[in-house]
């Protein structure tokens, strides 16, 4: 529930087309602003002493804060009955590559961002910003933007998420912060340098000294990104090579079971390392990707191993013999600000999530992807340090 000030601010938006839009400022621009333009010159810096190809101009807190400003307001209004979704890159037409750029610029406002949105709110067009004398100006859409490049994406109205394309341009873009209405979620660079966090979480966050420019394929965070896309939630398992001893978390018989091991994504993954040019196997890992990620759509858990072979989709988890049931975890997101709770599982989701972290529980060198109907999206993976199930939620990084 918004607070009512936010809430008359929302109705105030909610014009007909043609209609003059009050000035208000959205009070979380203006917070998270500092905070943002303090991230892009970190990384900046980080990146271009390793890094000899061009970057995306760096924005200055006042061009951040009217970007989000005005987008969030456009966020809330309709054309033709539909909200807008809309992605803006800040750049000019000159950092892009095979711009479209209209014959006029227009000024960044509500009205005109609202009357593009039709145009590009497919994945992996944005409108193109950018500062000409003192006034913002959208010139026109790219498909293609420079490592770094600062992107504000509509997700849903009153949601916008903060984020930067990786260096190295393959994979998901890297989240910087979360805007819902009045709440602020800025990621934690930090939280991913905890002990017991498992790789796929560094992978996601993007911010180590590494993955910004070499890490960006992770096909956990590929698979996590598309296993919450399909909305239909699911578990993905993922266990050791080699090793048979999950079977005895798995009731059998298992209906789906695949023998022997599906390795298209093992495979691919290999070939996209290998090859000189590995651009040429993007649209086939993707497509892949997708693939497997459908699979976790079927009731019960899909199962692979960490080198991403396909064992068994529809597999039904149970405790293991002489295993004790898992009675607590500690639930963490890396948030700044956010601290870990201890919870009984029941506290945490429904019966995916009881299960997953059962699981984890009985097999302390597996981890489980738990991807909710209503878009959360959970990692469970054992802690050594803490000596119980770890629940990572990581909804946050993955819009």
């Amino acid at each position: 529930m918004l607070p009512k000030v936010l809430s008359d601010k929302l109705r105030m938006t909610a014009l007909e087309p043609g209609e003059t839009v009050p000035v208000t400022t959205y009070k979380a621009a203006r917070a998270v602003a500092g905070l943002v333009q303090k991230h892009f010159e970190r990384h900046h810096a980080s990146v271009a002493k390793h890094y000899d190809q061009e970057l995306a101009p760096l924005p200055d807190a006042k061009i951040i804060e009217t970007i989000i400003d005005t987008t969030f307001w456009a966020s809330l209004r309709r054309e033709e009955g539909r909200s807008p979704k809309i992605s803006l890159a800040y750049l000019s037409p000159e950092n892009a590559s095979y711009p479209l750029i209209f014959g006029e610029k227009l000024a960044l406002t509500t009205n005109n961002l609202t009357k593009l949105a039709p145009a590009v709110e497919r994945s992996g067009i944005h409108l193109g910003v950018w500062r000409y004398g003192d006034e913002l100006c959208i010139w026109g859409t790219t498909r293609v933007i420079p490592g770094l490049c600062f992107v504000l994406e509509v997700i849903e109205p009153g949601m916008l998420v903060i984020k930067h394309r990786r260096v190295d341009g393959f994979g998901k873009f890297v989240n910087v912060a979360v805007l819902k209405g009045d709440q602020i979620k800025v990621v934690d660079e930090e939280s991913g340098k905890v002990r017991d966090c498992p790789s796929v979480i560094n992978s996601m966050i993007g911010f180590t000294s590494s993955s910004l420019w070499s890490d960006s394929l992770n096909l956990l965070v590929q698979l996590a990104v598309s296993m919450r896309s399909h909305e239909r939630g699911g578990i993905l398992l993922v266990v050791p090579d080699g090793k048979e001893r999950w079977r005895e978390s798995i009731i059998h018989p298992i209906t789906y079971n695949v023998y022997p091991a599906f390795s298209e994504l093992a495979e691919l993954h290999r070939k996209y390392v290998d090859e000189h040019n590995p651009i040429t196997w993007q649209g086939q890992l993707q497509s892949a990707i997708h693939n497997l990620a459908g699979l976790t759509a079927v009731d019960g858990a899909t199962i692979i191993n960490d080198q991403y072979e396909l064992l068994a989709f529809g597999a039904k988890i149970g405790r293991a013999p002489g295993g004790a049931p898992v009675e607590e975890m500690l639930v963490t997101e890396p948030i700044i600000g956010n601290k870990g709770m201890v919870v009984h599982p029941v506290q945490n989701g429904g019966t995916r999530h009881l299960a997953a972290a059962q699981f984890v529980h009985d097999q302390h060198d597996a981890i489980a992807l738990v991807a909710s109907q209503d878009g959360r999206f959970t990692i469970f993976s054992w802690s050594p340090c803490e000596g119980k199930v770890q629940a990572h939620r990581v909804d946050a990084l993955l819009l």
